[in-house]
């Protein structure tokens, strides 16, 4: 008999060898007092799907779609579900799963065929309409999900039978003994992480057109019993759809295309390339600040940039003041740290830490009088945030505008009406800037855009000797949660978007972060996490980053930089 210690109700009980987690659920279900349905679990802090069997003592902690595991585990299960009912209404469709947005995921869906695979005829509401009718014709059926473990080469063989290439260019450059695949009736599709049991799990969703093609809805993260809310994200969305569109000609839609790439001696081609993209979309933007700058009416004189965290904010805003000299302007900037009201002040959360992204840790007030009196050609002493003292100093730093001077303000408050709205919008230019992350693993498993900031972060705090891997991943939840507040609702405001993300990021990031997330310990709740990015990260072939450049992005989190931050 097995000993199994369920993390939940701290209660230990015995399960005969081989139980599976369902079985396990059983025994402790009245005792666990999840408000909303377990959909998968943690097995001595790695995940697993319930039908996870246990030869072995262990310790078992069981998730609802609230948790990060759960939530995805859902998602993916529904995903496969989306795309049985494709593939059963309109045999030889192409549907690609692409990337989150409006609080859901965008599906590219082409029923037939055109001149290339995300080509062909656009989706109407009839279509959508078969789709939920299909969808849900297989949940009430408590269709099963069944998993097949495989050696890699007979993976390879199912899905090459089947003609899925992207599957089979990540599999053959994966490096993997053994790979799992899963079926759903008749329909074959490959998943990184573990589903729920049985469609009849996914209670909670929805589907519908939008743009050329689908929006997947799926559960509010906090209240797993409705939708989350629909947010229209047009410039989002149109970000993206840039990205994407450069992809394509890149020849690089997922991680197999990187490897391939990578293999074939591209890897420098690819660094060079995404690099241009970037510096051509920054001198853009410096063009259109510097014309509006040079309008007659309302000249543009302030430039708010904000981002979520490891979005390259820092780097991102010394390169535009690089362009904007070349334009002939003058840029002087600060950063909305230098505003914070003295540590004793700053609001708390609730398990008593500090809260440093609340927009009450900075004297906001204090901010707008400063830029107001700026924009009218005064002088101003601004203050200097002494961090090791946790108090504002003015040590007689002082600004004044010239009359070829624009002023940029970076920080993640940046787009908040409250810093500037005494200030007309029409002489301020605002920019949100994410890495957002286009490449996918396959046609059907995307990469969270969070993973990608994640992992920058995980490396830069570790390099800098701030926080170790657990102490960084340990903090992601509550950095997430301010991002929702304070940042993510203003990003729609901006007057252009850019995106931070290289196509061979995540190869690049992969020699960083292998040994720094391998120092997590196993007996912690952050290991779960750690175990999944490097699962995940091993999916992409490693490159030295020798031959990213100094001003890189990606040099503010692997070092290196030229910029002093």
């Amino acid at each position: 008999m097995l000993q199994i210690r369920c993390k939940n109700t701290n209660t230990t009980k015995s399960f005969p060898e081989g139980c599976s987690l369902l079985d396990v659920y059983q025994e402790f279900q009245e005792d666990i007092g999840l408000p909303y349905p377990v959909v998968a679990a943690k097995v001595n802090n790695v995940s697993q799907g319930l039908k996870f069997r246990l030869f072995q003592n262990r310790d078992v902690e069981f998730l609802d779609a609230r948790a990060g595991s759960g939530h995805r585990a859902y998602v993916r299960s529904l995903s496969f579900v989306l795309y049985k009912a494709t593939q059963d209404l309109f045999p030889g469709s192409k549907l690609f799963i692409e990337h989150s947005l409006c609080r859901g995921y965008y599906c590219n869906f082409r029923p037939t065929p055109g001149p290339s695979p995300r080509e062909g005829r656009s989706v109407t509401d009839e279509m959508v309409e078969r789709i939920k009718v299909r969808m849900q014709e297989i949940i009430d059926l408590d269709m099963p999900f069944r998993r097949t473990e495989a050696t890699n080469e007979e993976a390879i063989r199912v899905f090459t039978d089947r003609g899925f290439s992207d599957k089979v260019k990540l599999l053959e450059t994966s490096g993997q003994i053994y790979s799992d695949y899963y079926t759903l009736g008749d329909t074959v599709d490959y998943y990184y992480g573990p589903l729920v049991p049985s469609a009849g799990y996914l209670k909670v969703w929805g589907l519908e057109r939008y743009e050329q093609g689908l929006l997947l809805r799926v559960p509010d993260w906090n209240n797993p019993m409705q939708v989350a809310e629909k947010v229209d994200q047009p410039k989002t969305f149109e970000m993206f759809a840039e990205k994407t569109r450069w992809d394509i000609i890149m020849r690089l839609s997922n991680a197999g295309d990187v490897n391939k790439a990578i293999m074939r001696g591209h890897a420098s081609e690819l660094i060079q390339v995404s690099e241009a993209l970037q510096e051509k979309k920054i001198v853009q933007i410096a063009e259109e600040i510097d014309r509006r700058f040079h309008r007659k009416n309302a000249p543009v004189r302030l430039v708010l940039i904000t981002g979520p965290s490891s979005s390259g904010k820092s780097t991102f805003c010394k390169r535009l003041s690089v362009q904007l000299l070349a334009c002939g302007l003058r840029p002087i900037s600060f950063s909305t740290d230098d505003y914070f009201v003295n540590r004793v002040d700053t609001p708390k959360l609730p398990n008593g830490d500090y809260d440093f992204d609340n927009i009450e840790a900075v004297d906001y007030r204090l901010l707008e009088e400063h830029l107001t009196q700026l924009m009218k050609g005064e002088r101003v002493e601004v203050p200097e945030y002494n961090f090791v003292t946790g108090k504002r100093e003015f040590n007689g730093k002082r600004l004044k505008l010239a009359g070829d001077s624009v002023l940029i303000i970076e920080g993640i408050h940046a787009l908040n009406p409250l810093l500037t709205k005494k200030i007309s919008d029409s002489v301020k230019y605002k920019i949100y800037i994410s890495a957002l992350t286009s490449i996918s693993l396959d046609d059907h498993n995307w990469i969270p855009t969070r993973d990608n900031r994640l992992l920058r972060r995980i490396i830069r705090d570790y390099n800098k000797g701030a926080f170790s891997a657990r102490e960084t991943i340990g903090q992601w939840k509550n950095v997430l949660q301010a991002e929702d507040q304070w940042i993510f609702p203003y990003q729609e405001t901006a007057d252009v978007m850019f995106n931070s993300a290289l196509n061979i990021e995540f190869a690049v990031l992969r020699t960083h972060a292998e040994l720094i997330l391998s120092t997590v310990p196993r007996n912690c709740p952050e290991y779960s996490e750690a175990h999944r990015l490097l699962k995940f990260i091993h999916f992409f072939l490693p490159i030295s980053d020798k031959e990213i450049p100094p001003t890189s992005i990606m040099r503010e989190f692997v070092g290196g930089s030229s910029f002093k931050y």
